[in-house]
């Protein structure tokens, strides 16, 4: 048997509309090989816990379904199949109590991503929401965050976007297939594209052909979570997709930030509920650093980015070596105005240190 032909059978048994992901887990776990399972009787399914009327749904579905066609679909879409068995599946979402059994992949998912973050929200954000979405996510991708979230309308998409302008990591999870008619909002759709050629991902539990529905999306969440060290929630009313995604990352014991806003806005209202029961609050970047522990790795790994032209010219002078400010003037050429200006904005930006006495040093 090749490698794509047990592929096939995983596929197979996951089109089939029954076989949730405990019913699989139920199935993968006791044949010996997945064709096995997949051409199973009755009494087999049975003996393992599978209900008798589905198991026979299943063997009658099973009679009309071409695996080697519906694999050709998968081939044409470049849609990858990684399941709980292999080698490659993310090690943070193996963790988790119900991980997938197979995941349908576009692009390239890892088997450890470097410093995953789940960044979620309501889809009708705010101008706040917006703006916090901006600064805090630009500043996580410029850390190294890979960023993690569900293609939605809103905060998740926007964060998403901001991910791709700083050309960063991103990785979207999707309530339904993952081929290119399934995609969804479909408004997304050339978001999804752009984040698999940028190197992302596109992923799923759902086949080919699903469309996403009101109970598809509580558990595509649990893998938002289950791929991430901590969920950040940026702006949420409590009736929000985005809470139970922060519930996932609590049984999962996952960390839980939340950025606080007005007691007046009902778009709050979640994120401060959140933190009254004790999730972190978040206010800028670094609280995320602090609470997972990475200052002291991010510190080193830490790229200053120029945001105005004359911060990239005194960058080319700024070093860990202290540097005196008429030393800066005149090795870059501009204007002792521009020089304090560009310092003082750096210092509140935390790019540089002032240790006194006119020297500054790299932060």
């Amino acid at each position: 048997m090749t490698k794509n032909g047990d592929l096939m059978y995983w596929n197979g048994l996951a089109l089939f509309p029954k076989f949730t992901a405990r019913r699989l887990k139920k199935i993968v776990d006791f044949f010996s090989s997945i064709k096995n399972a997949f051409e199973a009787s009755i009494s087999e399914f049975i003996k393992i816990g599978i209900e008798e009327e589905i198991a026979e749904e299943f063997i009658d579905w099973r009679k009309n379904i071409d695996l080697e066609k519906e694999w050709q679909k998968l081939e044409k879409e470049k849609i990858k199949i990684i399941t709980i068995k292999d080698e490659n599946y993310p090690k943070l979402l193996k963790e988790i109590y119900d991980p997938p059994i197979i995941l349908y992949v576009k692009g390239e998912l890892k088997k450890e991503e470097n410093y995953p973050l789940a960044v979620v929200g309501t889809r009708r954000m705010s101008f706040y929401g917006r703006e916090v979405t901006e600064e805090i996510v630009k500043d996580l991708v410029r850390m190294g965050f890979t960023i993690v979230s569900g293609l939605a309308l809103g905060i998740d998409g926007l964060a998403q976007k901001i991910t791709l302008k700083e050309k960063g990591r991103t990785i979207a999870v999707l309530g339904g297939g993952v081929d290119e008619k399934s995609i969804y909002p479909s408004i997304h759709k050339d978001l999804a594209r752009r984040i698999v050629e940028s190197g992302g991902a596109v992923i799923s539990e759902y086949p080919v052909g699903t469309s996403p529905t009101r109970y598809t999306f509580p558990l595509r969440n649990r893998i938002i979570s289950g791929l991430s060290l901590g969920t950040l929630v940026i702006e949420a009313p409590m009736e929000s997709g985005a809470l139970i995604t922060a519930r996932q990352a609590l049984d999962q014991n996952r960390e839980v930030f939340a950025v606080p806003g007005s007691i007046y806005s009902k778009n709050s209202d979640g994120c401060n509920w959140l933190i009254k029961l004790g999730a972190k609050p978040v206010t800028k970047a670094e609280d995320i650093l602090e609470a997972l522990n990475l200052e002291l790795i991010f510190k080193k790994e830490k790229k200053i980015v120029a945001e105005t032209k004359e911060e990239e010219i005194l960058l080319k002078y700024l070093s860990k070596e202290p540097i005196n400010i008429d030393e800066l003037i005149r090795q870059s050429g501009l204007t002792p105005a521009q020089v304090l200006a560009t310092l003082s904005m750096m210092e509140i930006k935390e790019k540089v240190k002032n240790l006194g006495q006119g020297n500054y040093i790299i932060n």
